[in-house]
């Protein structure tokens, strides 16, 4: 029997109702999967290619033979606004067979929320946050609940596997099943999955059950990619050039933006204009900034306002129009945004994708890319590269455009083998493991030490942590009083405990900065860090206010909108950047190949740093003079390799070098003062890097390293155990010192390019 005459005839009618001529690759192979198999199963493919109903046919046509008692499957969403979109597409479908599709987080109803709790049924879709609060609260209704639990979807698996965040969805997942008695299936949908294997164990983690992988093949898929790059003042790149192998200028006027503008953003002023586009930045501040800027061009041009604003600290109201305005086929706006419309959510029709500056992985570029190009289109994306104009006596550094080679290392990675960063799964997850003892001893109650241990330890993703770190953080946490131990030996939360676990912020594995809500007489606008006195003004959502009241105490602040532009503020976010892409970036320097995708004044760039680095050696051998004894070491290293050389530096070579004044723009080069030659740098270095390291070494004297949420609860020892050992790339560094040890040292000593001034 084929897959299609195996599906329940309500799905089947829904796939002739949408004149669907034939099932695609990855609904046969996931057909197969699920109804001839008891595997977990991994759907790798490109967005819009059909995975969620390659998932979700076979497994409501299971629901439909036999209904489950309770909540049957979970769909895990990583968003709110993902969750909003497949709980529609979800309800079209499963309302013919009344199977129930619930969704729950901190945007819906309680009245939606109690009807579930009442009459437990059909499909729930949650995010991870929302399913910690569930087991939180409703620990005693679980086995009500989810009895019956037969499969667990996980939408955009890739994003939860590079932090605390992936972590956590796996303990939920293994609690609730224990919990309800219940060993679900589980189903992992993504578009960019760098390494499938890895990705199969993941999802498999505390299971017997392998995984299933199907290998589609996927059709060519051609691109329309470009990429400009725009000095902020000035004369650009390409001016009074020839440049033969750039793409043509467009014929689109540019020139309608008001004086002194920012070229670059009148560049895609004019060419969003009648059409739907996104354009992704990859900060809030920027979002923010990029908004303001582009409605002023509206108001000088004398044009309605057409642009619209989406990013996590706006509030939902905000979230939810720019969604529906995008959905809307009738309406030609654009959206800035963040990664929040990076995933699979459907916005309708979109013409193209703007990218201003480099995104950090190459997953992001393809799931950015991957909004557009649906209903028989093109993916569509247009990087626009912008930077301040060097000074003429600007240091070498400067003179380098890092975005614009970041963004090349990011396509020709991908076009050329297929590479996406591969998931980090190796990190001693102490935080996660405070967090996860507080919410198993706050959902069960009164516990011994023993019985914590046991379902702790026993999660999967804790495997790495050793029975004596556990006895290390248990007793902490009972000197601290985030665990009080009772008469009788018994283990309960503690008072210093209960104000973190009595927080809605508690949910969240990951960071989040102390925000204050912003209200306009009504209307809430969002939230913002570090509100400003009365009297200043803040950007949000797009717009200008100036503060009229702040209540500290209850973290509000009201405003009222004003003209004006000024810039915004959310707190830290950092990039984490692969190893390979600063590789990468290297050869695009090294080698004389013209990429298709530039245009003039990006390929013009691309000369004159090409020009740079063969002038100054800086692709043959890291460290280059920049005169005197001021250094500058381009290593070509992630993010976390760079930070452990730079510790490696500072700790363990800084003496014999004399070295001093370090200062680092990560992960691209280090700046400093050495009285060392060259040839003495990388001899120290390689006679150091001989040495046995213990990743210890490179923490500085009485260092306590707060890199995740909860790392200030954990003893000391513990914190610097896990940054040490969990996130700092020591295997890199030294694999990039050895070979420095022969490459660079040989290059140097005979007199190499890299010992000229410049």
């Amino acid at each position: 029997m084929s897959v299609f005459d195996r599906y329940a005839p309500f799905i089947q009618e829904f796939i002739y109702n949408n004149n669907w001529e034939a099932l695609r690759a990855i609904q046969v192979a996931a057909g197969d999967a699920v109804f001839n198999t008891d595997d977990h199963l991994l759907l790798s493919a490109a967005t819009a290619s059909g995975k969620t109903e390659a998932a979700f046919f076979p497994i409501l046509t299971l629901f439909a033979e036999a209904m489950p008692k309770s909540v049957g499957a979970i769909y895990i969403g990583p968003l709110k606004a993902l969750i909003n979109d497949q709980f529609l597409r979800l309800n079209d479908l499963c309302r013919e067979a009344h199977i129930p599709v619930w969704h729950w987080h901190g945007d819906v109803a309680q009245s939606h929320k109690n009807k579930l709790l009442k009459t437990p049924s059909g499909i729930l879709q949650i995010t991870p946050e929302s399913l910690e609060a569930l087991l939180l609260h409703k620990h005693a209704d679980i086995a009500r609940l989810f009895g019956d639990l037969r499969f667990i979807v996980i939408d955009e698996v890739h994003s939860l596997m590079r932090g605390d965040r992936g972590g956590q969805t796996l303990c939920l997942i293994e609690r609730l099943s224990r919990l309800a008695g219940v060993d679900p299936r589980r189903i992992g949908l993504s578009a960019t999955i760098g390494d499938p294997e890895a990705a199969g164990k993941f999802l498999a983690s505390g299971t017997k059950r392998r995984t299933v992988i199907p290998r589609i093949q996927a059709a060519g898929t051609k691109w329309r990619l470009s990429m400009e790059h725009f000095y902020l003042q000035g004369p650009q790149s390409a001016e009074g050039k020839l440049i033969p192998d750039a793409l043509p200028v467009l014929s689109m006027p540019t020139d309608r933006a008001p004086a002194h503008a920012d070229p670059g953003m009148g560049y895609i002023f004019e060419h969003t204009r009648g059409k739907k586009c996104l354009i992704f930045v990859n900060s809030r501040e920027e979002c923010e900034a990029v908004t303001t800027t582009l409605r002023q061009y509206c108001e000088a041009n004398r044009e309605p306002d057409r642009f619209l604003i989406h990013h996590g600290n706006l509030s939902a109201s905000y979230r939810e129009t720019a969604e529906a305005v995008m959905k809307d086929e009738e309406q030609c706006q654009t959206t800035v945004t963040t990664a929040t419309l990076e995933l699979g959510i459907d916005i309708g029709r979109l013409e193209r994708a703007f990218q201003i500056n480099a995104p950090f992985t190459v997953s992001a570029f393809l799931q950015r890319m991957g909004r557009t190009g649906r209903r028989d289109l093109p993916p569509e994306m247009w990087f626009v590269m912008r930077e301040e104009q060097p000074e003429a006596r600007a240091m070498l550094p400067a003179t380098i455009p890092w975005a614009l080679l970041q963004g090349i290392a990011l396509v020709q990675l991908y076009a050329e083998e297929r590479w996406v960063e591969p998931p980090k799964l190796d990190r001693l997850p102490f935080s996660l493991l405070y967090h996860q003892t507080l919410s198993t001893l706050a959902s069960c109650g009164e516990m011994t030490a023993a019985e914590l241990a046991s379902r702790v330890l026993s999660l999967s993703v804790f495997h790495r942590i050793t029975p004596e770190d556990y006895k290390l953080l248990l007793r902490h946490l009972i000197a601290t009083d985030h665990i009080q131990k009772i008469e009788g030996g018994g283990l309960i939360v503690g008072l210093a405990g209960e104000r973190q676990t009595g927080s809605f912020k508690f949910y969240a594995v990951f960071k989040e900065n102390e925000e204050y809500t912003v209200r306009s007489r009504s209307q809430e606008l969002g939230t913002i860090v570090l509100p400003p006195p009365v009297g200043e003004k803040i950007a949000l959502a797009g717009h200008v206010w100036i503060v009229e009241e702040v209540d500290h105490q209850r973290h509000l602040v009201y405003c009222e909108q004003v003209k004006g532009k000024v810039p915004a503020y959310f707190g830290q976010c950092p990039g984490d950047i692969n190893t390979r892409i600063l590789e990468r970036m290297r050869t695009v320097l090294q080698e004389a190949a013209a990429y298709p995708y530039l245009m003039k004044n990006a390929a013009a760039r691309l000369g004159e740093a090409r020009h740079i680095a063969r002038n100054s050696g800086l692709t043959e051998a890291p460290l280059i003079n920049l005169g005197g004894d001021m250094w500058c070491l381009f290593p070509w290293l992630g993010t976390y390799a760079f930070l452990a050389l730079e510790r490696f530096l500072k700790i363990k070579c800084a003496p014999r070098l004399e070295l001093s004044a370090l200062d680092s723009s990560r992960p691209y080069f280090m700046q400093f003062k050495m009285k060392a030659s060259a040839a003495e740098f990388f001899r120290i270095l390689s006679d150091t890097a001989q040495q046995p390291l213990d990743p210890m070494e490179l923490l500085y004297p009485n260092e306590i390293p707060l890199f995740e949420k909860y790392d200030e609860f954990l003893p000391p020892e513990l914190g610097r155990k896990g940054f040490a050992h969990g996130i700092l790339g020591i295997a890199e560094m030294q694999s990039r010192l050895r070979g420095w040890g022969t490459d660079a040292l040989l290059r140097q000593t005979a007199g190499g390019p890299s010992d000229r001034t410049v």
